[in-house]
């Protein structure tokens, strides 16, 4: 039987219908509150489990059945506010995951994030060889990742049969794209900013593939970089704004600038009591030249990946035109 955490994230949802798609039935763990997809709900593949992946035994009565686990569950944010919660949910929970897995003898595929990945000293692409740091600001959501993949590595030593995927920021179309369609909605609303940062970016559909081909691979003990592309955050804003037919951005947010933007935000955040727009964390990784090497996962499983261009053009039809 397979498992599938954070089954009614973006990335899981897409997950769960390329599995039943194929006949898999499937056990998926979603939050009490989380919402199933209409298209997922009525399908008899899919036993949905209420239960936090930071509460062992209500893991542990669901694993004595599973012999393969995608797990995709993790909270992403960059609010000082959620930073406990965020450490407990992708450490903790990683942690049970990977305790059951070892005692059951199930084999993982464990999502974790280029915000896990160290920094390449000459500017060169990121590879999964080049080290972590703990130099200067790392967000709090690097850090969780970050300690989260060592829990994997952790119960690797200890016999455990696991591959670990380092995805870029994920776009496509799927039930609910939810952190990069913000890109597209600034956009749609007419920004008219960029910031001097680049991204890699990949679809969720590669990301998929690649999942399920690493769980029926004999590879293990092994991370791979999943990224199409990368680009520049103002070629990518000025692809959409072509794309939407919307004016492009002209005007670059300067670090100066956003440093004052985000103390602003949390200025009328203590006012409002809404949690600020602009973050130190988000703005300093917005200014951020981002970049990464994934020669190693084409070279193992002979993936190709969706063009940018290819990507932002489904998005942009599906959602937006």
């Amino acid at each position: 039987m397979i498992l599938v955490t954070g089954g009614t994230g973006f990335l899981g949802s897409t997950l769960l219908q390329n599995l039943i798609d194929t006949g898999q039935s499937v056990i998926a763990i979603k939050r009490f509150n989380s919402h199933i997809p209409e298209q997922l709900k009525s399908s008899s593949l899919i036993q949905w489990v209420d239960a936090e992946i930071t509460d062992y035994f209500a893991l542990a009565e669901i694993f004595p059945q599973i012999k393969q686990v995608y797990h995709c569950a993790a909270k992403v944010s960059y609010q000082k506010v959620d930073a406990a919660e965020m450490f407990n949910t992708n450490i903790q929970g990683t942690k049970h995951i990977v305790n059951l897995c070892i005692k059951h003898a199930a084999r993982l595929v464990h999502v974790s994030s280029i915000a896990a990945l160290g920094t390449n000293k000459l500017g060169l692409p990121v590879k999964e060889t080049d080290k972590w740091e703990t130099l200067g600001k790392i967000a709090n959501y690097s850090k969780s990742k970050y300690e989260s993949e060592m829990e994997v590595w952790r119960g690797i030593e200890e016999g455990l049969e696991a591959v670990i995927i380092n995805p870029s920021v994920i776009m496509g179309v799927g039930f609910v794209m939810n952190g990069s369609r913000k890109i597209f909605d600034l956009v749609q609303k007419g920004n008219k900013i960029y910031t001097a940062g680049s991204v890699g970016i990949v679809d969720v559909q590669d990301v998929v593939r690649v999942m399920i081909q690493l769980m029926h691979s004999p590879i293990r003990s092994e991370r791979f970089i999943v990224n199409a592309e990368n680009i520049s955050n103002k070629d990518l804003l000025i692809k959409i704004s072509q794309l939407m037919k919307k004016p492009e951005p002209r005007i670059l947010a300067s670090a100066a600038l956003l440093s004052i933007a985000w103390r602003l935000s949390k200025l009328i955040s203590l006012v409002n009591g809404k949690k600020p727009t602009i973050t130190a964390e988000n703005a300093q990784a917005a200014n951020t030249k981002l970049m990464f090497d994934n020669s190693k996962i084409i070279q193992t499983l002979g993936v190709s990946f969706k063009p940018i261009d290819e990507i932002l053009r489904e998005v942009c039809k599906t959602y937006y035109l």
